[in-house]
């Protein structure tokens, strides 16, 4: 797929004030400072597009861009965050539910993990969440470049083994780089690909 535009479109704390077209929406959420804005920009291609910090936590609403005027990437808030208020962290993650569970344009979530990390006990609880719920979702692996090629498919072999002790199957995987563009052409034709499915109906 190639992506001729993408801009900004809308910012919102209610799902109810999400665009109202129905077209294919892709939703990014991964824990703070995951690479979760610099993955979009790699995406798109757009350096700017959606904004990047060395602060975790800066993501606070849902963020919708618009693809080749055709479909979406959606930005949504990292969770996670310690540094936030139980009250700041209860209405985000009411939020990121509501927009999941009652947003019938979502085609699929791309969850964002840390490529050198082990499986955290939050991401496993949301991914069962996610099961429970029936949200189609696929793991993305992010910062591959942040250590070598053989101990990154290491890492990802065995995070896929521990899922497989909560799960009979994966999902799709995908291993990516936001600074070398590992992993963009293989996301890019996933969405292609799901963009040429019907739009599921409310």
């Amino acid at each position: 797929m190639i992506i001729n535009t993408a801009r900004f479109h809308i910012s919102n704390s209610d799902v109810a004030k999400c665009p109202p077209e129905m077209r294919h929406e892709y939703a990014f959420i991964g824990r703070s400072n995951v690479g979760k804005s610099s993955l979009i920009n790699m995406l798109t291609g757009h350096k700017g597009l959606a904004m990047t910090s060395a602060t975790p936590g800066k993501t606070m609403l849902i963020n919708h861009f618009l693809i080749n005027d055709s479909w979406y990437i959606v930005d949504l808030p990292g969770y996670g965050y310690a540094r936030r208020g139980l009250e700041s962290r209860k209405q985000l993650r009411e939020m990121i539910e509501s927009y999941i569970l009652n947003r019938p344009q979502m085609t699929n979530l791309f969850l964002l993990v840390d490529s050198r990390h082990e499986p955290q006990k939050i991401d496993l609880e949301f991914m069962d969440w996610l099961g429970e719920n029936e949200v189609p979702f696929s793991i993305v692996f992010t910062k591959a470049d942040k250590q070598g090629p053989l101990v990154t498919k290491r890492k990802v072999a065995e995070y896929c083994e521990a899922l497989l002790e909560r799960w009979e199957a994966l999902p799709p995987v995908f291993v990516t780089s936001a600074e070398d563009r590992r992993g963009r052409e293989e996301l890019l034709n996933y969405i292609d690909e799901l963009n040429r499915l019907p739009l599921a109906e409310e």
